[in-house]
């Protein structure tokens, strides 16, 4: 399982670890069933303390991405298709967003914005 931290983030490291497995559950990198590094391991590798993976682990579970099974460690939680693609749909929201802001900021029009959508959506480059 790959995770990389940044300090010069402006999120708390533990947002940063539940962020990334959610990501990779979402991409099915991470699939029902596949175990995780212990707490402990995971604050090892990652030389960060034990209460910052707990605290992670603690909400991917809430959330319903993780199963703790005592005595056994941290699983992937089987996955509601319907509740991924709505994650994913509040994901793409909050980066169309971003992108609304900073056209308007540079007075695109909507039609410009159209364009560059469809041309990257394509997968052609601008």
């Amino acid at each position: 399982m790959d995770i990389i931290l940044s300090n010069s983030s402006g999120k708390p490291i533990y947002e940063q670890i539940t962020d990334q497995i959610k990501e990779q559950i979402m991409a099915g990198t991470l699939t029902a069933g596949d175990a995780l590094p212990s707490m402990r391991l995971l604050a090892r590798e990652l030389r960060i303390s034990v209460i910052t993976t707990k605290r992670a682990y603690e909400d991917l579970e809430r959330d319903g991405f993780l199963e703790n099974v005592p005595g056994k460690g941290c699983f992937v939680a089987p996955q509601n298709r319907e509740l991924l693609r709505e994650a994913r749909l509040r994901r793409v929201e909050e980066k169309l967003s971003q992108a609304v802001e900073e056209a308007k900021k540079g007075a695109l029009h909507l039609d410009e914005l159209h364009e560059m959508l469809d041309l990257l959506y394509k997968g052609e480059v601008l």
